[in-house]
């Protein structure tokens, strides 16, 4: 398993902030052999040689630090989800991008011992997923949360293609990434005086004067083709050509990214590069040399004007913090998307929360470039960003509600999430093109941390839940007794999975009618009535029985049922919709997706 990442635990306790740091490389050693550090910067310790757990650890749980930034960017207050929360550190994957299942296996055995309560895990293996009884985060996992552990994971980053989603045991926490409200612009003038604006996130030295601007197609070098040079692919350049020049570059669909292009310049001696794209708000990072991300649009105009004089030139500004001018959230291109390629009918992810553009603490030892050295804050994307903000949360949770199952702490968090931006517009997925996003991109929806801590009604589960599930993919019973560690006869039941009382519904084969049950707990007022209120999916008959839900000093828990029925207007596709029970002041909402069929063949939308 090829990662860089960490994984952290929080003790709820004040005083010291890092209460432990532990480092497990056995399992490298004995997959790979004994390392070389003199090849690669890593530290045959828990120190951070990659600044990604750093990053992480404190995005989930920092204290406050006033005046924090990137080189002059993000300035203000930085501070974790849970910054009175303790933290430590297990060190499982290393420089060479290595992490072994053995020493990830360890980690979480070590993390069990010391009593964590919540596990924030920024890893992950791309698909094809193992089974889950193959899977050693999903087992690892699952004996954390056997013994009341929260843990969180990373979504992935394969976005925004559909059946991409990682980590998907229905006993993880899996978090899709979000955008947020802040970005960092930069103007470009051209020698006609023509202004535009582009994405950068660039903070070293500019020219002081303007500097010559050339179209990478016209500065090829002699065997690159037309496609490769015009997106600056390594080596289509030459660097005769390009010396001392800006290079206007474009994305093309063999060479999509803007730090591979600032490669091929940066190697071809070139002073920066602008990049026309197919724009999203993951600005990507150029430390040596600048970079201004445009979109097609501007990339266009810009080449226009080289190539309608014979001596084009162009200057930058300084990058510049815009804060409150973008509408949001939106669900960040890159994150994974649903459904599980695995289990269909465990809607994954779960939640959303900012993962683009995050500022945190790096690791001091870390060096971003030789021109730049170290620094002590970095702003980076990934769902390894938006994992951490909802171990932060979780930790919140457990503070307040300390007897809280993880189940509970996943439903209240995923039922009180916001599908809707600061606006009241529907939330976007950033795709190609925008569109309307579903619980495919965002689960639930958006963490609204607040909601969370008074969510009214939890899908609550325990461990037997999960053990039927496992019983339910058809793996032997030795196969799930060697992963939960107990003899387990499985009775099959080909409905139970559909009935795990996870926070959503997911029918991927709808076929006429099918009723399904889910069973809430009353954490609010103990004296309350809920109303259901059904949005169903288009093209499918919804119907919840009952509708009423009271609840009193001796009743705490019901159960109902959701019948679904398929029309003949829609066949095929997943539709979307939700099931909300209200009582005037709980607001608890769960997503309904559907598939119906009218026979084996159908296509995905």
């Amino acid at each position: 398993m090829r990662r860089r990442r960490k994984v952290q635990r929080f003790q709820l306790q004040q005083d010291r902030k890092i209460i432990g740091a532990k480092w497990f490389v056995k399992g490298y050693q004995a997959e790979y052999g004994k390392m070389n550090t003199t090849d690669i910067h890593e530290y045959m310790s828990a120190r951070d040689a990659v600044g990604h757990g750093t990053h992480t650890a404190s995005t989930a749980a920092g204290a406050l630090v006033p005046d924090a930034s990137f080189r002059g960017l993000a300035s203000g207050v930085a501070r974790g989800g849970a910054p009175r929360a303790r933290l430590a550190v297990y060190k499982v994957c290393w420089a060479t991008g290595d992490c072994t299942s053995a020493d990830i296996l360890a980690a979480f055995d070590a993390a069990i011992h010391d009593g964590v309560d919540v596990l924030s895990v920024s890893l992950g293996q791309a698909p094809p997923l193992p089974a889950y009884v193959d899977d050693v985060l999903a087992i690892g996992s699952f004996h954390a949360v056997v013994r009341g552990i929260t843990v969180v994971c990373s979504a992935g980053n394969s976005g925004p293609y559909s059946e991409t989603v990682i980590n998907s045991a229905p006993w993880v926490l899996t978090v899709a990434a979000g955008t947020i409200d802040r970005t960092f612009l930069a103007k470009i003038t051209l020698g006609n005086n023509s202004t535009y604006v582009g994405q950068t996130m660039y903070s070293g030295k500019h020219a002081a004067t303007s500097m010559h601007i050339v179209y990478a197609e016209d500065v090829s070098s002699d065997n690159a083709d037309d496609t490769d040079a015009r997106s600056c692919t390594a080596g289509s350049l030459n660097a005769t050509l390009v010396k001392g020049n800006v290079v206007l570059c474009f994305q093309t669909r063999g060479q999509r990214a803007s730090q591979v292009a600032v490669e091929t310049v940066k190697k071809a001696r070139g002073v920066g590069v602008i990049f026309a794209q197919f724009l999203t708000k993951d600005i990507a990072s150029a430390f040596d040399i600048p970079l201004i991300q445009v979109d097609y649009q501007v990339g266009t105009a810009i080449l226009a004007y080289t190539t309608s004089t014979r001596n084009p030139m162009v200057q930058f500004g300084s990058a510049k913090t815009i804060l409150g001018e973008l509408i949001g959230p939106e669900v960040a291109y890159f994150s994974s998307r649903g459904p599980s390629s695995l289990t269909p009918s465990i809607l994954k992810p779960d939640i959303t929360a900012p993962g683009v553009n995050i500022l945190a603490s790096w690791s001091p030892s870390v060096a971003l470039s030789s021109a730049m050295g170290s620094v002590n804050f970095k702003i980076d994307s990934g769902t390894s960003m938006s994992c951490p903000h909802i171990s932060g949360v979780a930790a919140l949770l457990k503070s307040m509600h300390p007897n809280w199952s993880p189940a509970a702490v996943k439903s209240a968090m995923v039922t009180t999430a916001n599908v809707r931006d600061e606006y009241g517009f529907e939330m976007v997925s950033e795709a190609a093109p925008y569109k309307q996003a579903n619980p495919f991109d965002y689960g639930g929806g958006h963490v609204d941390p607040n909601r969370a801590a008074h969510p009214g009604l939890v899908y609550d589960m325990r461990p037997s839940d999960y053990v039927r599930f496992l019983c339910s993919m058809g793996y032997n019973n030795s196969a799930i007794a060697s992963m939960v560690q107990q003899h387990t006869p499985c009775q099959h039941s080909p409905k139970s999975q559909l009935n795990l009382n996870v926070p959503s519904i997911t029918i991927p084969e709808l076929r006429g009618k099918l009723s399904v049950s889910r069973t809430v707990t009353n954490v609010g007022p103990v004296t309350s009535k809920y109303r259901a209120r059904v949005e169903a999916p288009p093209g499918v008959n919804v119907t919840v029985n009952p509708s009423l839900l009271t609840f009193n000093s001796t009743v705490n828990r019901l159960t109902f049922k959701v019948a679904f029925q398929a029309k003949l207007k829609v066949q095929g596709r997943y539709t979307f919709g939700s099931l909300t029970w209200e009582d005037g002041t709980h607001t608890v909402r769960i997503p309904l997706v559907v598939r119906t069929m009218i026979n084996r063949f159908y296509v995905n939308a």
